[in-house]
C-alpha cells in the first residue's frame, strides 16, 4: 500500500500534468479525431459523470443550418467529435435548406429519461422567431425533432435553458418586441406553460447560473454579430425582483470581443463560454472561454491569453511560463522560407511549408520542466478563406492540426496542439504537410516550460 504522503505526491503530479493543458481563447481548436476546427457555436454544455458534452451549431458553410454537433471531453480542453444530433433535411421544413437553427441547448429530464433539446428556429430573414424542440435517449445520440412554435404566442430568437435544483426547467428567450423572458416548462420539458419573468430591455444570448442560492442572468446587448459589453442581473428567485444590469468584464472590452453562449458551474465559481463571431466568414468564428469569478452577488471576469482548468479539483490557474522559439531561427528544409510579416514577432514568418516540395520547419532543443501532456501554441498566418492544415509532429508523434484564416496578411492567429513533452531540452517539433497542400506561415511557437 502506498503511504498517504506518497499518494498525495502522485495526485499532485497528476494535477500538474493535467493542468498544463490550456484553454486558449480565440485560437483554432482542432478536434482530436477530425483534424478540423471544432464547430459548436452558440453552444451549451451538459455533464454526465466525468464527461462534458459540448453541443452547438456547425458553421462550416455559413449561416444556414447544417448540423447540431456534439463533442465530448474529460478535461474541457481536448474535444472529440461524436456526431450530429440533428442535420439538414432535403425537404422543406424547420430543418430544411436555407433555414436558421441556432443556440442549441440540452437538458435531461429525470422523470421521462429523455434528453430535451431546444433551439432557435427561423427563416433566412429571421421573420419567424420560433423555438424548436427535439428529444433523444442518449446525450450524443440521434434526436427526434418534435416541432416549433412561438412560446406563449411571443417571438423567440436567442434562447437558453436552465434546470433548477428541484428539477423544474425554464426557457430563456429573447422576445424582440417585448424584452427578455424566463418561461416555465412543463414537467416533461416539451412545452412552455407560463411566464416567470420579463425584462422590458433588449437583451439576447441569455444564460442562467445559480450560485449559493443566487440566480445570475447573463446576456448581450443587441448589436448584431458585433461584440458589446455583455451584462448580468441577479435575483434570489427566478420570478424576481432582479437587479439592474451591470457589466462583468472590463468596461469597453466588448467582453473581450465575444458574446455569451453559456455559463458552466465549475468548482466554487464558473466558466464563461462565449463566441467570437466573424460575420464575414462564420466558419472562422472562435471560442472565448474564461474563468468567471462569483463573489456573493457579484460576477467578474478578467482576460487571459491562456489558462489551465483542473476539472478534478474544480480550480484553474493562469497559463504556465513559456519558452518562445521563432520559426525563422528554426531549421528550414525542402523549400520552406522566411518571409516578411510586419505583425509577426521578429517581423518574419516561415512560409512554403508543405507544397510539392514538402517544406518543413523543425524546432529542436525545445525545453520542458516536466514529463506531461501540454498545450503548445502556434502563431501563424493563413491568408486563405478556408482552413489550412499541417502535420505537427512532437517527439515522433504526428497529428493533424487546423489553422483558421487570419484577419489579414500581418496579424497572426493562434492554433494549439496538445502533445506529450519530455522533461529536459530534447523535445523536437516539426511542422509540415504530407499531401502536397500548403500549411500555414509559421511565426513562432510557445511551449510550456513549467
Amino acid at each position: 500500500m502506498l503511504s498517504p504522503s506518497y499518494s498525495s505526491l502522485l495526485l499532485a503530479a497528476a494535477g500538474i500534468a493535467q493542468a498544463t493543458l490550456q484553454v486558449v481563447p480565440g485560437a483554432t481548436w482542432t478536434a482530436t479525431n477530425t483534424g478540423k476546427h471544432v464547430q459548436a457555436h452558440g453552444a451549451g454544455i451538459i455533464q454526465e459523470g466525468s464527461t462534458y458534452y459540448l453541443i452547438g451549431e456547425d458553421k462550416t458553410n455559413g449561416s444556414a443550418f447544417q448540423n447540431v454537433n456534439c463533442y465530448s471531453s474529460t478535461d474541457l480542453v481536448t474535444w472529440k467529435y461524436e456526431r450530429a444530433l440533428l442535420s439538414q433535411t432535403s425537404e422543406a421544413g424547420d430543418l430544411g435548406p436555407n433555414r436558421v437553427v441556432e443556440r442549441p441547448k440540452v437538458i435531461y429530464n429525470d422523470s421521462t429519461k429523455k434528453y430535451v433539446l431546444y433551439m432557435h428556429i427561423d427563416s433566412s430573414n429571421y421573420g419567424e422567431a420560433k423555438v424548436g424542440v427535439a428529444t433523444g435517449t442518449e446525450v450524443c445520440g440521434a434526436y427526434t425533432y418534435v416541432g416549433s412554435s412561438q412560446p406563449l404566442g411571443f417571438q423567440s430568437r436567442d434562447i437558453g435553458l436552465f434546470k433548477d435544483d428541484d428539477g423544474k426547467a425554464y426557457l430563456l428567450t429573447e422576445d424582440r418586441a417585448n424584452g427578455l423572458r424566463i418561461d416555465a416548462l412543463s414537467s416533461d420539458y416539451l412545452n412552455v406553460t407560463e411566464a416567470t419573468y420579463l425584462w422590458n430591455t433588449s437583451i439576447e444570448a441569455p444564460a442562467v447560473l445559480k450560485h449559493d442560492g443566487t440566480y445570475f442572468m447573463f446576456g448581450s446587448k443587441l448589436t448584431g454579430w458585433d461584440a458589446n459589453d455583455n451584462v448580468y442581473s441577479t435575483a434570489s428567485s427566478l420570478s424576481g425582483p432582479w437587479t439592474d444590469w451591470a457589466t462583468f468584464a472590463d468596461v469597453g472590452s466588448k467582453t473581450y470581443n465575444s458574446q455569451t453562449n453559456y455559463v458552466l458551474p465549475f468548482g466554487d465559481n464558473a466558466i464563461y463560454l462565449g463566441d467570437r463571431w466573424v460575420s464575414s466568414n462564420l466558419m472562422r468564428s472562435t471560442y472565448v472561454w474564461l474563468p468567471l469569478n462569483i463573489s456573493g452577488t457579484t460576477a467578474s471576469m478578467a482576460n487571459y491569453v491562456n489558462w489551465t482548468p483542473d476539472v478534478a479539483a474544480g480550480t484553474w490557474a493562469p497559463g504556465p511560463t513559456e519558452t518562445q522559439a521563432e520559426a525563422e531561427n528554426a531549421t528550414l528544409a525542402n523549400g520552406a522560407t522566411a518571409r516578411t510579416c510586419s505583425g509577426c514577432s521578429g517581423s518574419s514568418a516561415v512560409g512554403d511549408i508543405g507544397g510539392a516540395s514538402g517544406g518543413t520547419v523543425t524546432f529542436s532543443g525545445v525545453h520542458s520542466d516536466v514529463d506531461a501532456k501540454s498545450t503548445v501554441r502556434i502563431h501563424y498566418q493563413n491568408g486563405d478563406s478556408t482552413q489550412r492544415f499541417a502535420n505537427v509532429t512532437v517527439n515522433g508523434v504526428a497529428q493533424v492540426v487546423a489553422f483558421l484564416p487570419t484577419a489579414d496578411g500581418n496579424t497572426p492567429g493562434s492554433s494549439v496542439v496538445h502533445a506529450d513533452l519530455k522533461a529536459g531540452s530534447a523535445n523536437t517539433i516539426i511542422i509540415g504537410t504530407s499531401d502536397g497542400s500548403y500549411g500555414p506561415d509559421v511565426d513562432r511557437i510557445m511551449v510550456p516550460s513549467s
